[in-house]
């Protein structure tokens, strides 16, 4: 896989306080060692450069909260990184100035991920949000003002306590700020967060609700000239540029990527792993020019037809039979043909839009699991 990769995650662990319902790997504060896990970062990149390609597609720091870094910090990681195509950094709204957003743009940031969530004051007090609605325009026109054109907003849904008129008031306030690209994501609480602790009741009382919260975000941004290309991903239609994520497609089409920073996961060839989530640790073993302590997955041919299948089936775009045929149940794609969750077109597959409302269920009924026995 030497100098094959052409796409690099770097993961920012830092935040100003840690949301409720995250399991993100992130801390809180330390600036003081915000320099110092950027030369960790720039050290590790030095001992996997051999992995990447000599043009890379796309860069993305993402989180923990990749603006609330020191900007000296910020600059230099910005600058020792290998140029892309696509370089999006990760904001959080209160974070944005005029400043950070002129950083950005001269050290080449050209795509900005921003986490709005909600423009409503309660439900962003349910999460355990600090920006708010007059927070998010702010930044939006901060970006803009720096020269930024090419913006993706993160909308939440599925909140406790929001109503189908919260999730259509927080399309029109996102609408009303034309961002290039939209993520609008269902909330979930991983169990053991505080979240799910104190949410728990009201969350399983949302999930009867969540089919229909984005039959409307669907409805609504299609109606509206955005692109529904992936499950929870809506890009604007309406410029010569595709404005669709480049580095998540690359995820999704099965691409290997390298990533940086505590946490990080990385899949090149027939391997992947995981960096461990210990800050500490990480700086010490780089410092001595050593790569950081890991988990390891071997990956057989099956294992990655199987998240080709289930990544693949999330895009608006078709998917070849033949491709994954090893792991695809024949007789479940007839029958999710037969109820009209699936479309088939000669060799080629899409779920259907319904199919991709059910989402991952669809999926997981069309591939052969390890050990599973198909009916003759």
């Amino acid at each position: 896989m030497t100098g094959a990769v052409k796409h690099l995650y770097v993961h920012i662990p830092f935040c100003a306080s840690r949301c409720d319902y995250c399991d993100f790997v992130s801390l809180t504060g330390r600036p003081d060692q915000h320099g110092r896990y950027v030369a960790a970062l720039l050290a590790e990149l030095e001992l996997e450069r051999e992995l990447l390609g000599s043009e890379l597609e796309t860069v993305y720091l993402g989180g923990g909260t990749p603006s609330y870094l020191e900007p000296q910090a910020l600059r230099r990681l910005l600058e020792g990184l290998p140029g892309a195509g696509e370089l999006t950094v990760e904001a959080n709204p209160e974070t944005v100035t005029l400043a950070l957003a002129e950083l950005l743009v001269e050290a080449g940031v050209n795509r900005v991920s921003l986490g709005a969530q909600s423009f409503q004051p309660r439900l962003l007090e349910v999460l355990g949000r600090h920006a708010g609605p007059a927070d998010i325009r702010r930044a939006i026109g901060t970006l803009r003002k720096a020269g930024v054109d090419n913006i993706s907003l993160d909308l939440l849904y599925g909140i406790p306590g929001e109503g189908r008129r919260d999730l259509g008031a927080d399309l029109d306030e996102a609408l009303a700020l034309a961002p290039e690209h939209l993520s609008c994501y269902e909330l979930e609480a991983k169990p053991g967060t505080r979240f799910s602790h104190a949410h728990g009741a009201d969350l399983l009382e949302q999930a009867e609700a969540l089919e229909d919260q984005l039959e409307l975000v669907v409805e609504r941004l299609s109606a509206c000239g955005y692109r529904w290309y992936e499950t929870a991903n809506f890009a604007r239609t309406d410029s010569e540029r595709d404005l669709r994520s480049v580095h998540n497609l690359g995820y999704w089409r099965g691409h290997d990527y390298l990533g940086l920073g505590i946490g990080a996961v990385s899949t090149a060839g027939d391997l992947r792993w995981r960096n461990l989530p210990s800050l500490l640790r990480y700086l010490e073993v780089l410092e001595r020019d050593e790569k950081p302590p890991r988990e390891t997955e071997a990956l057989d041919g099956a294992t990655k037809l199987r998240e080709r299948l289930m990544l693949g089936l999330r895009l608006d775009e078709p998917l070849s039979v033949a491709e994954v045929e090893s792991v695809l149940d024949g007789a479940a794609l007839k029958r999710m043909e037969t109820f009209g969750l699936v479309v088939r077109e000669g060799d080629l597959i899409t779920l259907s839009a319904r199919g991709r409302r059910l989402g991952g269920g669809v999926s997981a009924e069309l591939i052969v699991w390890p050990g599973e026995t198909l009916a003759a």
